[in-house]
C-alpha cells in the first residue's frame, strides 16, 4: 500500500493500482488475498482522486487569479 511520505506521489499510486489490477484479473488470488487487494485498490483510488481533485482546484485558483476562470474539458488527443 502507498505510505504517505512528504508528498504524494501520484504516479507511484497510479503504478500499484495497475498492478493490484492485474493480479485480480489473472485469477490466482485467494479470496482472502482478493479482498485485501480489492481494500487496498479502493484506497490507493481515492488518494488518486483526492490528488486529482486538489490538481484541480490550484489550476482554477491560478485562472481565476488571472480574472478570467475558462472551464473547458482537457483534451487529451489536442497534444498529439
Amino acid at each position: 500500500m502507498a505510505k504517505k511520505k512528504q508528498g504524494f506521489a501520484f504516479e507511484q499510486s497510479l503504478a500499484e493500482l495497475e498492478a493490484l489490477v492485474e493480479k485480480m484479473e489473472s485469477g490466482e488470488l485467494s479470496l482472502e488475498q482478493s479482498l485485501q487487494a480489492f481494500e487496498q485498490g479502493v484506497s490507493l483510488t481515492r488518494e488518486c482522486q483526492q490528488a486529482l481533485t486538489s490538481a484541480q482546484q490550484k489550476v482554477e485558483l491560478l485562472v481565476e487569479r488571472e480574472e478570467q476562470l475558462i472551464r473547458e474539458p482537457f483534451d487529451t488527443n489536442a497534444a498529439e
